[in-house]
């Protein structure tokens, strides 16, 4: 390419359409002003004595409990689906994923009807739970760590999946004929590598738990002390006429947002092979 046609070309690519800029700010805009409406009108003066009331400890701590719990529990059962899903050839593979991370889609209030239908008294096995070991799980601690383990593995799920698939398998190979079992290969090799991908589907899990709403107050109630966690207990505040304490509720989420975001910078989450 001539010297004259390499600067004509940069000429076009370098000018940004204005009307495409134009939109992209009131796109940022958009996206910040509710932000930056919540900073506005945070109560910083008081915000340690908002966030240090007995209330809103307890349900801090449950938020904590509850959020932790649905992530060990994401972890137990999302990790090993998500190595299925990149390393095995099953039959219908693209249904169990598009299956799996359904609930990414579902309107919340809806996964905490379908909880319900499945683990309530009269559901699908809720009601043998109940008879054979005694367990009920809706309105209880134990149901909303159930609705937000429902909706946040997906996250964990789909960004492990893809850092299975991204993997350099030659190194498993290579530890398998060293003599090393299935299961070493992948304790000391196959997890150390997809560790940064694991550790992106973790954060995104715990957050999404954390900030889960209507499956939650759907499937498990809003009983303080024992179902109230941050999202239900604003929601409550809100429709109290209590909106200083309902924002600071809220930084404390935002803060978490901000922190994953952070954490996650300039990761691709969602890449990967998505054949099979």
């Amino acid at each position: 390419m001539s010297q004259s046609a390499a600067a004509r070309t940069r000429r076009r690519t370098g000018r940004p359409p204005v009307a495409a800029l134009g939109l992209a700010s009131l796109a940022v805009g958009f996206l910040l002003l509710p932000l930056a409406g919540v900073l506005w009108r945070a109560p910083w003066s008081d915000l340690g004595a908002e966030l240090a009331s007995p209330g809103v400890r307890t349900t801090l701590r449950l938020s904590l409990v509850c959020s932790l719990s649905a992530t060990a529990l994401s972890i137990a059962l999302g990790v090993p689906l998500a190595w299925v899903l990149a390393r095995v050839e099953l039959p219908g593979r693209r249904l169990v994923r598009a299956l799996t991370l359904l609930p990414m889609v579902f309107p919340p209030v809806v996964g905490g009807v379908a909880l319900l239908l499945a683990f309530g008294r009269r559901g699908l096995v809720g009601g043998l739970l109940f008879d054979w070991f005694g367990v009920r799980l809706p309105f209880t601690t134990a149901g909303a760590v159930v609705a937000e383990t429902f909706v946040a593995m997906p996250f964990l799920v789909i960004t492990a999946e893809a850092a299975f698939r991204s993997l350099d398998r030659g190194y498993e190979d290579a530890a398998r004929t060293l003599g090393a079992s299935r299961w070493t290969v992948f304790r000391r090799v196959t997890l150390p590598l997809a560790r940064p991908g694991l550790a992106a589907g973790v954060a995104l899990c715990w957050a999404r738990a954390l900030g889960e709403f209507g499956a939650t107050i759907t499937f498990a109630g809003n009983t303080p002390g024992r179902t109230q966690t941050i999202p239900l207990q604003v929601y409550l505040l809100i429709e109290s006429g209590r909106l200083e304490s309902a924002i600071a509720l809220s930084l404390v989420l935002l803060a978490v947002s901000v922190a994953v975001l952070v954490g996650l910078r300039d990761r691709w989450l969602f890449t990967g092979g998505q054949s099979g």
